[in-house]
């Protein structure tokens, strides 16, 4: 395998993975005298906490996601390397990457977040598509705006369509934003589209299996999320473990539930990326690090995000956006201060909360600065607006997503319903006939 060359003698960084935690090492390295490589299977970075938006047609993928090398061009010592590590040989220092080359380093970050887990039933994937990807917001899209498009046609042509069931398992934030976003979507913004079906009579079903919904939430907002659910005509089913997923069905607690779409929030477990290294790793394939984000006897590299295992006051921190922006801001912290030969300082997560929007001006907060407060309704709604506008990487982006959110509030309609691919589902009894084109590009996404 060819070696990559070395620009200069300085001390190179590679940076595998350009999400959350990745990229803001990359920034945070910017004016030190090191060499850094981005390393990312994609060539753009996604804000995924707004997927469920892409997802749901309110914003387009363009309006949460921006080129990697758009964001670091400024930055003279990065270079972006669209590929994806297959090994990790610690001791000589080396990863190779698909492509067949190698990359030297002298500090490696690893920050490839997490994939959906289907505990041990991988067959459920392709009936039930997860949202981590800009590729999966784009087929749970097509799937959702594909069933009003079949029941419309199977009702002209046949008088009558299959019901039109929508089951989100899992009532974590992704399953609470999606199972409002479906019944917005069906009860609001597509009313008065159609002239054969009522898209309002539409069912969205969510289905979790512990006591609550939001359970890493405080139990009032919990109970309130649950409420805000219920009014928007979401039925909430807790204390429900999924046993079967088939074609146009889920089984859960022991019935059988018809679903035209059926969509999976329930887990998730770390990237595979953790295996290479040889470590010890926890039940969801995280792995463990210290203080300074290492893994044991690894002080040269760090693992950020969802694929490090970090805990603090007893209890592991989360796997969401914000601890992997401070892992990845401190770990330039620390190779700033190894440059120096001064100690490392060691990691602490600075938890500022937690927020979930449920449907249309209303969500839940957690706020715990820089003031405490638990949130609800409109105000928590327009918290998290405003955070997530604050967030989003280029002004572009910023004001692209806030004039579709200005303009579908306004108009009661969203302009990103395109439908694209293979137009028939899992569960629909009547199928179009079969695009070989659309096949093939549905077993590369399953693959």
């Amino acid at each position: 395998m060819a070696e990559l060359p070395r620009q200069t003698t300085r001390p190179r960084v590679v940076i595998v993975g350009a999400g959350f935690a990745g990229l803001r090492a990359a920034l945070g390295l910017a004016h030190l005298p090191v060499d850094v490589t981005v390393v990312d299977r994609s060539n753009h970075h996604t804000f995924q906490p707004l997927l469920y938006q892409v997802a749901l047609a309110v914003l387009s993928p363009a309006d949460i996601a921006q080129p990697i090398r758009s964001i670091l061009r400024k930055q003279a010592n990065t270079q972006v390397l669209m590929d994806e590590v297959v090994a990790i040989d610690t001791p000589s220092r080396r990863v190779s990457l698909r492509s067949g080359a190698q990359l030297a380093y002298d500090y490696l970050v690893l920050a490839t977040g997490a994939t959906h887990s289907y505990f041990g039933k991988d067959e459920w994937a392709p009936l039930a598509p997860g949202l981590k990807t800009i590729e999966d917001a784009t087929e749970i899209r097509r799937q959702v705006l594909l069933a009003f498009e079949l029941a419309e046609r199977q009702m002209v042509e046949q008088g009558s369509h299959p019901p039109l069931n929508f089951v989100v398992i899992g009532g974590g934030p992704t399953g609470v934003e999606l199972a409002g976003a479906i019944s917005d979507i069906a009860q609001l913004y597509m009313r008065h589209d159609f002239r054969h079906i009522d898209p309002s009579k539409s069912r969205v079903m969510l289905l979790e299996g512990s006591p609550r919904v939001l359970a890493a939430y405080p139990p009032d907002l919990s109970a309130k999320a649950e409420a805000a659910l219920t009014r928007l005509g979401v039925e909430v089913h807790t204390k429900t473990q999924v046993t079967g997923i088939g074609p146009g069905w889920v089984e859960a607690a022991g019935s059988r539930i018809d679903a035209i779409v059926t969509l999976w929030a329930a887990g998730v477990q770390a990237s595979p990326l953790g295996k290479l290294l040889g470590a010890t790793l926890d039940r969801r394939g995280c792995v463990p690090v210290d203080r300074t984000l290492n893994p044991a006897g690894l002080p040269n590299i760090f693992v950020l995000g969802d694929l490090a295992h970090f805990e603090q006051n007893g209890h592991q921190v989360p796997g969401v956006a914000q601890p992997a922006m401070q892992m990845g801001d401190h770990v330039a912290r620390i190779i700033a201060a190894d440059l120096k030969g001064a100690q490392r300082p060691a990691f602490r997560y600075f938890d500022k909360g937690d927020m979930a929007t449920i449907g249309r001006m209303a969500a839940v907060a957690k706020v715990e600065w820089p003031f405490k407060a638990h949130m609800s309704g409109f105000p928590a709604w327009i918290t998290w607006l405003t955070v997530h506008i604050f967030f989003l990487i280029g002004f572009r982006n910023r004001l692209s997503v806030f004039a579709a959110w200005i303009w579908n509030y306004l108009t009661f309609t969203r302009g990103a319903r395109l439908i694209t691919g293979d137009q028939r589902l899992p569960g629909w009894p009547t199928q179009p006939a079969a695009d070989p084109a659309a096949d093939a590009r549905q077993k590369e996404r399953v693959l």
